[in-house]
């Protein structure tokens, strides 16, 4: 077993390069399996002072990130290649990268920024570990990356931006390093640090309460704000969360919905002490309503949408702003009945013309809408908005605290002039940032368009982040609520990467998901080895080598098996090769095809040598026994981003930046154990990666299973 361990208070110029490397060999090759560690410290408490420590098996810790490096490389030779003199000369000089004063880094920087005149990499043509040690030491150095950052040394500069963006997983590692101080901090927050937020009258007790609107499904900005009001009534002060639907919209909402809502609450451990609905309170916020007719605070207007639009941003006022109360309410009157006449009309508080603050220019507080209420019929013509009932409800159902994203403060404002204008007891609000990820739509007008278009599937989509969609997709529960908590009640806006939200499912699907093994079946080799037992037989195996308590699986060996063509145009005559699970074997014979434009491997040759050592070789490869199993057909799943920009612009054009290739599916066999999955089943294909069970198999028909991201080079 191989562990990094790493000082993570350290002069990050002197660990990142080790954690990098060892993150490589991880990311090369999933059979690597270095675990990092991290102790918060300066220095590690072994190693005289050292930063990094290396220990492989039995063998005795190395120190250093040179040396590290240099033991990494022998532990794994695939991350070598033909230029090792050289590289290891660049692992020598990352150490004149280290000081932290720019007189002593401006020699070697400069040095480096000529040798890589015309040059993507330190040596050769590919990445070697000679870029990632220099990379992460100049990454480390506060000095030296701010000179980089500058741009004043150019070829220093393209050489490291290159190397950062050809390599996403690269962030992952970065973040890593900071991990356990991040754990700690969230830890710490839930006992009040970051998680103080000045929440005035706690003394008193504490009410909140989630109001999803029953028009789509949960996603996870949703997630966000269900949680943080589950958490501080429940965890933080020992409160009250209430859930209220509101459900004041009946061209839109559906009990479909609701039901839905009600559930994936229960799956994120959400448990309201009380679920309540708007709409149980339509006769008391009608009556606020008139009050604030008769008060001359509210009237009737019947100007049309586009023209009271452009009224309200010129700060111009409605030609029926002072109509008198009578006539108010005489149209109020002709809106509930749901008339020709009535559904012209809507209500308007009258709170200001020219507001410098928009969302204060008179907003409309009831509209006319004839369609039957899912929970009420054809009782009520005319409905709420949520400006209008959310406040009015909120003292109603003694809520003490109302959290609300952030892109609701402008109408805070609106908020309090309802109460101060019914005279209704106070709420503190406070604001928290919406959670939103790069190349993703939270909109669900937006949403509910590409599931009407048939963009997706639905709702539970794997390429949607709806809760659904994200647990179809092979997210945990554990994993969603660790993650989204620990974004805390931060005002601070960002945009999160997906790859940090599937890092964090990494943590809990690892030590549990079963290991299996499957083989692309287009362009599969079939494979002759010599030494095998004439006859086929089978072994039990552990499901997961380093929990047992999984179980066992049954391996089937013989003397025909079958290797992905990937990994058989990697071989070279003779070489030693491990077979996983099995042991090491020498390529005898490689056959090709004689297309000279697709030559692919159509056969090999291989004599077992399984007392070789499999800590030398360099490909570790996946094989399957045609005999002593029946092979399952499977369907590998895998996704893309339904949208091709980062970060979509109030002006964008949705349809202009839609991927249009964005699912793969790649048939391949897998071991006769997968046969037995369920849907649901989490496993790992060894070398593939993780993945969610969709459809499980039946005779006749593949199973079908997604491929769930790890916060490495996802799509």
């Amino acid at each position: 077993m191989a562990t990094l361990n790493v000082a993570s208070k350290a002069n990050q110029a002197t660990t990142l390069p080790a954690l990098l490397v060892a993150s490589y060999a991880n990311e090369s090759d999933q059979n690597a399996s270095i675990t990092v560690k991290f102790d918060e410290v300066d220095t590690l408490k072994s190693g005289d002072g050292a930063t990094v420590e290396w220990i492989w098996d039995d063998d005795s810790p190395t120190y250093g990130s040179e040396n590290v490096i240099e033991n990494i490389l022998a532990a794994y030779p695939f991350l070598q290649g033909k230029h090792d003199n050289l590289v290891k000369e660049w692992l020598a000089r990352t150490a004149k990268l280290v000081p932290t004063d720019f007189k002593s880094l401006e020699g070697p920087l400069l040095k480096l920024d000529s040798h890589l005149t015309l040059r993507s990499y330190l040596v050769g043509f590919t990445l070697t570990v000679a870029d990632l040690s220099v990379w992460g030491a100049i990454r480390g150095n506060k000095i030296g990356y701010a000179a980089i950052k500058k741009g004043s040394m150019l070829n220093v500069s393209r050489w490291f931006k290159f190397i950062d963006e050809t390599n996403p997983w690269i962030t992952t590692a970065l973040q890593s390093l900071n991990a356990q101080a991040q754990e700690k901090k969230s830890a710490k927050s839930k006992e009040g640090a970051s998680y103080d937020i000045a929440l005035l009258n706690t003394e008193k007790g504490v009410v909140t309460r989630f109001p999803p609107e029953p028009s789509g499904y949960l996603h996870i900005g949703h997630a966000k704000a269900a949680l943080l009001n589950d958490y501080f009534a429940h965890e933080k002060y020992k409160g009250t969360m209430i859930c209220r639907f509101d459900d004041t919209n009946p061209s839109k909402e559906k009990e479909e919905f609701q039901d839905a809502i009600v559930e994936d609450l229960a799956l994120m451990g959400i448990r309201p002490d009380k679920t309540s609905y708007t709409s149980d309170y339509f006769d008391e916020l009608y009556q606020y309503c008139i009050t604030l007719i008769k008060e001359g605070k509210a009237y009737v207007d019947d100007t049309d949408q586009m023209t009271m639009r452009d009224e309200r941003m010129n700060g111009v006022a409605s030609k029926r702003r002072d109509a008198s109360i009578e006539e108010n309410l005489e149209h109020f009157e002709e809106m509930k009945k749901g008339t020709e006449e009535g559904v012209k009309w809507c209500a308007r508080a009258k709170m200001s013309v020219d507001n410098p603050n928009k969302a204060m220019r008179d907003p409309v507080i009831y509209r006319c809408n004839p369609l039957p209420h899912h929970r009420t019929g054809d009782r009520w013509k005319i409905y709420p908005t949520y400006d209008f009932c959310c406040p009015i409800v909120d003292s109603m159902e003694g809520i003490t605290h109302a959290l609300r994203t952030i892109e609701y403060r402008d109408r805070n404002p609106q908020y309090e002039w309802m109460l101060d204008a019914l005279n209704l007891r106070k709420v503190q609000i406070w604001d928290f940032a919406r959670m939103n990820f790069i190349r993703t739509l939270l909109s669900k007008r937006k949403l509910a368009k590409f599931v009407e278009q048939g963009v997706v599937w639905g709702w539970d989509d794997p390429r949607f982040p709806t809760i659904r969609g994200i647990r179809r997709r092979g997210m945990t529960i554990d994993a969603l609520r660790e993650f989204i908590l620990k974004q805390g009640p931060s005002r601070n806006i960002v945009n999160l990467d997906w790859t940090l939200f599937w890092a964090t499912n990494k943590k809990y699907i690892d030590p549990v998901a079963p290991r299996h093994t499957a083989v692309t079946k287009e362009n599969a080799v079939t494979v002759t080895v010599k030494g095998a037992r004439l006859a086929a037989y089978t072994e039990d195996k552990p499901k997961h080598g380093k929990n047992l308590d999984l179980g066992t699986k049954k391996v089937a060996f013989s003397s025909t098996i079958l290797v992905d063509q990937i990994d058989a145009q990697t071989f070279e005559q003779d070489e030693e090769i491990t077979l996983m699970n099995w042991g090491n074997a020498f390529v005898r014979k490689i056959s090709h095809s004689l297309n000279p434009l697709n030559r692919t491997v159509t056969s090999l040759e291989l004599e077992l040598h399984l007392q070789g050592d499999v800590k030398k070789t360099k490909q570790k490869i996946t094989w399957l026994s045609t005999q002593a199993q029946e092979l399952v057909p499977v369907e590998l799943v895998d996704f893309d981003y339904l949208i091709t920009k980062d970060k979509l612009e109030e002006d964008d054009n949705v349809d202009d930046f839609l991927n249009k290739n964005t699912e793969f599916r790649t048939e391949a066999l897998a071991d006769g154990n997968v046969a037995e999955l369920r849907e649901n089943d989490i496993i790992q294909f060894e070398r593939k990666g993780y993945f969610r069970v969709d459809r499980p198999f039946v005779h006749g028909k593949a199973a079908v299973l997604f491929n769930i991201p790890t916060g490495k080079a996802v799509k």
